[in-house]
């Protein structure tokens, strides 16, 4: 059994910088009236919680401390309700703890 102290996911994530590209999100919520299955699914799947309802009930996303986990890319990739890239180089998670 080991003897080291539990360490939560989120406690290690805030070390990794995320700088963000001004004007260039690489992830974009494409335009909707009525959000799909997929996009509801999102408010509560995405780990950093990217993804909320404005008052219209529609979907939007803030990529601001995305951490690129692709399970926005999962999860949408049957309805196309996303448009996903990669970050240009230089921006996005850089991860300093595996």
């Amino acid at each position: 059994m080991s003897t080291e102290p539990s360490i939560r996911v989120e406690d290690r994530l805030i070390h990794n910088p995320c700088p963000i590209d001004p004007g260039r999100a690489h992830i974009k919520v494409r335009p909707h009236t009525t959000p799909s299955l997929e996009l509801m699914r999102m408010l509560s799947a995405c780990p950093a919680h990217c993804y909320t309802a404005n008052e219209k009930h529609q979907i939007e996303i803030t990529v601001d401390g995305c951490i690129e986990c692709g399970t926005c890319r999962v999860i949408c990739e049957a309805s196309d309700d996303i448009e996903w890239n990669y970050p240009r180089g230089g921006y996005g998670v850089l991860f300093k703890f595996g």
